[in-house]
C-alpha cells in the first residue's frame, strides 16, 4: 500500500496557499493551523503542582520540596466529588477563555489536536490501558445548532492519540439545559439535575470523561454519578481549562 504522506502534503500546501496559518489568539502567522505564536504562549497560564489530589485544583503555596501528592482542597474535603479524579492543563482565565471560545462557537477546529495533547499529557499518568474514553454530550437541539459537540471531537482525538476506545453515544443529554454561563454553583447544578442518561449499562469500565472546562463541576459530577450508578469503575476527567476562582464563572 503507497504512501498518503505526498497526497497530505500536497493538501496541506493548498490549504496554506488558501487559508494561511495564523494563531487563534494573537493572529500572527505561524507555520501550521492550530499553532500558537510566543506571545500566546506567554498569555497562557498552564496548571502545576501542588495541586488537590482529586480535582485538580492548583493551590497557591508552593510545596517547598514537601510531598503535596496526596493533599485535597476544602471543597473535596467536605464533600468529595462523584468523580474520582479530574486534571486540566490550562488555568481558565482572560486568555485561555479567548482560546477556546473559537472552538466552542466559531467552528475553529485546527486547534482540536493540540489541545488535545495538552490534555492527555496532564492526565495519562493515571488512566488505565482499557479507560473509555466519552465526551459530556450536548442535546440534540444544540448539537443541530452548533453542528457539533466540541467535548466530542476533543474526546476523540484524545482516544485516538492514546489508543483508548472512543464511546460518544454511551451517554446522552436527554433534556435539553439552559446555559450554565454566568451561573453560580447552585444553579448549574439544579439545571443539570436529571438531564443525562445512559444508552446502555456499564460492567466495571474505567471512564475518561471529557469536556472543555471544569467550572463548578456540576456537569461532570452528574456525569459520573450517573455512570458509577451504572456499573462504572474509575471515573475520570479532563477538560482543557479548569475555573480556580468563582469570579471566572463566565463561560
Amino acid at each position: 500500500m503507497k504512501s498518503s504522506a505526498p497526497l497530505r502534503a500536497v493538501v496541506d500546501f493548498a490549504q496554506n496557499l488558501i487559508w494561511p496559518p495564523q494563531c487563534p489568539l494573537s493572529f500572527e502567522p505561524v507555520r501550521h493551523h492550530g499553532e500558537l505564536s510566543p506571545a500566546a504562549w506567554a498569555g497562557l497560564t498552564f496548571v502545576s503542582a501542588p495541586q488537590c489530589r482529586i480535582c485538580g485544583l492548583p493551590f497557591d503555596y508552593p510545596s517547598a520540596g514537601a510531598d503535596s501528592s496526596g493533599t485535597l482542597c476544602a471543597s473535596c474535603l467536605a464533600r468529595p466529588p462523584a468523580y474520582d479524579l479530574a486534571r486540566a492543563p490550562l488555568v481558565y482565565d482572560d486568555m485561555s477563555r479567548d482560546l477556546i471560545l473559537p472552538l466552542k462557537h466559531a467552528d475553529r477546529r485546527d486547534t482540536v489536536t493540540r489541545f488535545a495533547r495538552w490534555m492527555w499529557s496532564s492526565v495519562s499518568a493515571e488512566i488505565s490501558p482499557d479507560t473509555l474514553v466519552m465526551p459530556v454530550p450536548l442535546h440534540w437541539r444544540r448539537l443541530v445548532k452548533r453542528r457539533y459537540n466540541q467535548a466530542g471531537l476533543l474526546a476523540s482525538a484524545i482516544a485516538r492519540l492514546s489508543r483508548r476506545s472512543f464511546d460518544p453515544d454511551c451517554l446522552l443529554r436527554h433534556r435539553p439545559t439552559p446555559s450554565q454561563a454566568g451561573q453560580g454553583a447552585r444553579s448549574r447544578k439544579r439545571n443539570v439535575t436529571g438531564a443525562f442518561r445512559l444508552s446502555r449499562s456499564l460492567s466495571g469500565e474505567d471512564i475518561l470523561l471529557v469536556d472543555d472546562v471544569l467550572t463548578t463541576g456540576a456537569t461532570v459530577n452528574a456525569c459520573a454519578r450517573l455512570l458509577k450508578r451504572a456499573g462504572a469503575g474509575r471515573v475520570n476527567v479532563v477538560t482543557l481549562c479548569r475555573v480556580v476562582r468563582e469570579t471566572d464563572l463566565t463561560i
